[in-house]
């Protein structure tokens, strides 16, 4: 039902006081918000110092109203505004309301907002609490992450809502910086509890708003690019939030997992070959003739190598490079080397948020790979402070001659070149960002783009590009730094010179100083040529076998399998040599499938795994779907009926 309502809005008679811009009103009750009301009249006499203007507004019914917003669109050549008293009646039941303002609107004046709430007054007295909201926002730690666009903010509760804000003043000198922090304040009628928000902003990593009056924090996870170019190519995004004692962090611990999932998955392909350096010792696992295992190798420790074997999902098998018969296994929660078909040699890898790998027994969780302060083999005596069972990966044979790699700056960037030659940090990892690596000598390399053929990455003349043929200054010499998995790329003609990245993505020669700018996470896109054992660590594979890597668009962005294997679909089993063999006609199976309290409706699927290969994806159904898998029901298949 439609109700009216008199609106009397008295401007201030200070000097200046009147607008030029547009001005706008919100109501809200218990029921809704009536959105916002233009109050139009003749141009240029509205708003004027001094003056009272009345308008006659509809509404649908909101109920019992508790605030209003009055704000403007400050435009024109004189839009600062100095808004004295807004009075309300309502048409309908005769109710009226006086809301006293003595408030500049305005960029320049006050607080420099050009909006204002004002609860409704009981015998004098607010029937809510104004409150000044903290706002913290994270910028991520893309590269190209800030932004100096205009970014506002709408917050929601159980009280109605702040309107769109545009978050001016920071704290910071300059705002929205790579990796910055910046706290503003939004003043609003108490919103009650907090449940979401939407802002744009390019490359958002979170939001914190803290409520004074409760002492409690809402965060706001974002970790997505707000930008038309990037991502989804939404520039505004609607995030919900929880309060900080409800949920310390394991959202945020858990979008970290992702990422490193994603980043960190390639590496564990079948045929590459591995290294895993121990952060605490300083030094490589490595497994000796006589099936000993310690972290104490360096990294041309030739024991310290082991190639991947995938069983299924996350369980790989690493068996010893230079001894192929043995492989790193679990027994009675120690590390040492067994015959790589027993099943303690099958190891879970879990990935962490800091980028490293623990290795856990798939036969008995909760033993893992783990060493004590003097490299050896950690036993029950071990003190808990003086275990080390995290290890960083790295992937022998990357810089291969002829090898096509992503030199990734972030979890979904990776250094690019565009067709003018400049290169930049904030590529996306896609065939854009792919190099060839062209071995001039040990440790030193070119890098061609891919993209564009005949274009170098180069340092020249305090120019960091691509638009070099491939002379002297096209030469780096690959530093790995072993504690995080990266490398740097210094230039061989410039002693001390390095490849680096500018906040904004852009690379420029740079001396190291400690950060992170210089560091590229390389990742092995393809193999030029099969490489004979005995030259070298590199996986030997032909292209065949890398599967989604072989110069298809990375897709690191998208929500990530759990599983570092990707089984084929279909009815055929495939056996340890990767060859296919029908399932045998005449074997009958039958399946007994018992749920649990909740049901589902959708598709169950079944994968069967054997000594000699696995059967799968096998889709179990009838013909009436709807009576299959619910609660606490057990459903029978029987095959050639479901296969």
């Amino acid at each position: 039902m439609t109700r009216k309502w008199k609106v009397s809005v008295l401007t201030s008679d200070m000097p200046s006081a009147g607008t030029s811009s547009k001005v706008y009103i919100t109501l809200y009750g218990d029921r809704g918000s009536s959105g916002p009301i233009f109050l139009d009249g003749e141009e240029g006499k509205l708003f004027q110092r001094g003056n009272e203007d009345i308008f006659t507004v509809n509404t649908g019914n909101i109920g019992h109203l508790y605030k209003i917003r009055i704000e403007h669109t400050n435009t024109g050549n004189s839009p600062a505004w100095c808004c004295e008293e807004v009075q309300l009646l309502n048409l309908f039941s005769g109710e009226q309301f006086s809301f006293p303002a003595h408030r500049w609107l305005a960029w320049d004046q006050a607080d420099g907002e050009i909006s204002v709430e004002l609860p409704v007054l009981r015998q004098g007295q607010p029937i809510l609490p104004v409150t000044l909201y903290e706002v913290h926002v994270t910028t991520g730690e893309l590269w190209n992450a800030g932004t100096e666009a205009d970014v506002y903010i709408s917050v929601y509760g159980e009280r109605g809502d702040t309107g769109s804000r545009q978050l001016l003043r920071s704290q910071k000198s300059k705002k929205f910086l790579k990796g910055q922090t910046d706290i503003f304040t939004v003043e609003a009628v108490h919103l009650g509890r907090l449940y979401k928000i939407v802002i744009g902003h390019n490359g958002l990593g979170s939001v914190i708003i803290k409520d004074p009056i409760t002492d409690l924090d809402y965060i706001f996870l974002c970790h997505r690019w707000l930008d038309q170019g990037q991502d989804d190519g939404n520039i505004a995004r609607e995030l919900t939030g929880t309060d900080a004692s409800m949920f310390p962090g394991r959202q945020e611990m858990e979008l970290k997992r992702k990422e490193t999932l994603a980043t960190e998955k390639w590496k564990f392909q079948k045929g590459n070959t591995l290294q895993f350096y121990n952060r605490l010792t300083r030094g490589f696992i490595r497994l000796h003739p006589d099936r000993g295992v310690d972290a104490l190798g360096d990294k041309k420790d030739k024991y310290g190598l082991f190639d991947v074997n995938v069983k299924r999902r996350n369980i790989c098998i690493f068996s010893s490079h230079q001894m192929p018969r043995l492989a790193l296994a679990l027994v009675n929660g120690r590390v040492i080397g067994k015959s790589k078909d027993k099943t303690c040699c099958e190891l879970c890898v879990h990935l962490q948020p800091n980028g490293c790998a623990i290795l856990e027994s798939a036969r008995i969780p909760g033993h893992t790979v783990t060493f004590n302060l003097q490299g050896k083999v950690a036993d029950e005596t071990t003190g808990y402070a003086g275990l080390s069972k995290e290890f960083v990966v790295h992937v022998k044979g990357v810089f291969h001659h002829g090898a096509i790699i992503l030199l990734n700056t972030s979890f979904c960037q990776a250094l690019s070149m565009r067709p003018d030659g400049s290169c930049s940090g904030a590529g996306q990892q896609q065939r854009e960002s792919y190099w060839k690596v062209h071995k001039i000598a040990s440790g030193v390399c070119m890098f061609e783009s891919v993209r564009n053929p005949r274009m170098y990455l180069k340092i020249k003349d305090d120019q960091c590009n691509g638009t070099s043929t491939g002379d002297e200054y096209c030469h780096f010499k690959i530093e790995k730094n072993l504690e995080t998995g990266s490398v740097s790329l210094e230039s061989v003609p410039n002693k001390g010179i390095y490849v680096g990245l500018l906040p904004d993505g852009q690379t420029k020669p740079v001396i190291k100083t400690g950060e992170k700018n210089i560091f590229f996470y390389p990742k092995i896109i393809k193999f030029d040529r099969e490489v004979p054992m005995g030259t070298s660590a590199a996986p030997n594979r032909k292209k065949k076998d890398f599967g989604e890597s072989q110069l298809q668009p990375a897709k690191s962005q998208k929500p990530v399998s759990q599983s570092f294997a990707s089984f084929p679909r279909s009815k055929e089993m495939r056996n340890p040599q990767g060859g296919k063999c029908p399932l045998p006609p005449d074997d009958e199976w039958k399946v007994l499938m018992l749920t649990g309290n909740a049901g589902t409706e959708a598709n169950v699927i079944l994968w069967i795994y054997g000594d000699k290969g696995v059967a799968g994806p096998i889709t179990l159904g009838k013909d009436n779907r709807k009576q299959l898998f619910l609660p606490r029901q057990e459903n029978e298949f029987q095959s050639p009926g479901y296969l």
